[in-house]
């Protein structure tokens, strides 16, 4: 009995002067701050949230706060703001007001590192042209377009000197308080007639108008192996550039299709029963579809996986000045553009994480 107690005793004085020496260790050692690795993921986290949850909540969020305010003594800063916004109504339609200082922040650094998102050329763009940029795939939310041709953090200035470059976007983003000003600080642009024609005709050269042809309906294309373009039919574009006489490029956005997983229904359910019934109403279908979570990559959440985006901008196609284009006019030219799209496709698709089995259909 007497061993088992003094066996005990000296266990017990070990643990206890281990503990000591742990925590001795510990303390001059000093605190422990994450490494710079761990900084830089967290702010290439937070540069991605922050960027979904503008174009999600932010145009919401001014409203309901200007709505609040008027019922309060701060009332005259809603009826400014309303005024202003009378005042700027056209502003989108008319060029916008693109600001170099929110192009350049250091946020969409973070936002490029993420993926990676990289902007590759092919082919020179001379600023004595305007040119009417397809960028394809439209995939889920655009990044690829966004980052290069929103941000400057992929180098659009320096590989495209005397250059500028704008998104379009949909209209009814431009009805949003707040939102409005921050889409325009960065070169988007409602994509209606007018506002192209503006960037084509009035705005001098060296505009680079950038477009996603398929639009949303293209979002619910999106299939593993195979890249589908809603384009067979969209030719609108084509004819802008006859009109003003601007080039065409293909731009093809590698690896955009893989930054969401979309959810499929079958036919026959009553989800995919509400996705035809909303194509039959509107036009396009809503679209489902999860990422990576907040606090880890392998559970689900609404934020992009961190797969790399390589935007590859192609040849411009001289386009000659046609006020009135005649549909044979207009139809050859897309022709000729779907074959340079094709071309760019194929020639870097095994560069860019494709292998030579995928394929590209124009729908």
């Amino acid at each position: 009995m007497k061993t088992l107690i003094a066996a005990y005793s000296q266990n017990r004085s070990g643990s206890h002067a281990n503990l000591r020496d742990a925590l001795r260790r510990r303390l001059l050692a000093g605190p422990r701050w994450p490494s710079e690795g761990q900084v830089q993921a967290c702010l290439q986290l937070l540069s991605v949230l922050q960027w979904i949850l503008s174009f999600l909540l932010m145009g919401l969020a001014v409203l309901l706060l200007l709505t609040y305010l008027v019922f309060t003594i701060f009332w005259p800063i809603s009826a400014l703001y309303l005024a202003w916004l009378i005042f700027d109504w056209e502003t989108p339609e008319r060029g916008g007001r693109s600001s170099a200082w929110v192009r350049a922040w250091p946020l969409w650094n973070h936002f490029r590192d993420y993926f990676p998102v990289q902007l590759v050329k092919t082919h020179p763009l001379p600023p004595g042209r305007n040119y009417l940029v397809g960028v394809h795939p439209h995939g889920i939310l655009c990044v690829g377009a966004f980052c290069n041709f929103v941000t400057g953090s992929t180098g659009f200035a320096e590989k495209f000197p005397g250059i500028r470059p704008f998104l379009g976007t949909l209209a009814g983003n431009f009805r949003l308080p707040g939102f409005r000003e921050y889409l325009m600080s960065g070169g988007l642009f409602p994509v209606s007639r007018r506002a192209i024609e503006h960037l084509l005709s009035r705005n001098g050269t060296g505009n680079a108008v950038a477009i996603v042809v398929g639009g949303a309906a293209e979002s619910l294309a999106c299939r593993p192996g195979v890249t589908a373009l809603i384009l067979r039919r969209r030719k609108g574009f084509v004819r802008m550039a006859l009109q003003h006489g601007a080039h065409l490029v293909p731009a093809f956005s590698f690896g955009e299709n893989d930054l969401f997983q979309q959810v499929f229904f079958e036919e026959g359910t009553w989800m995919r029963w509400l996705q035809d019934g909303f194509r039959r109403l509107l036009g396009f279908a809503p679209c489902f579809f999860y990422g990576r979570g907040l606090t880890s990559a392998h559970s689900r959440g609404f934020l992009p996986f961190p797969r790399p985006v390589t935007t590859v901008i192609g040849e411009p196609l001289t386009v000659p000045r046609i006020e009135h284009p005649a549909r044979e006019t207009v139809d050859l030219y897309h022709a000729m553009y779907v074959r340079s799209l094709c071309k760019l496709f194929e020639e870097h698709k095994a560069r860019y994480g494709l292998s030579e089995a995928d394929t590209l259909q124009i729908l």
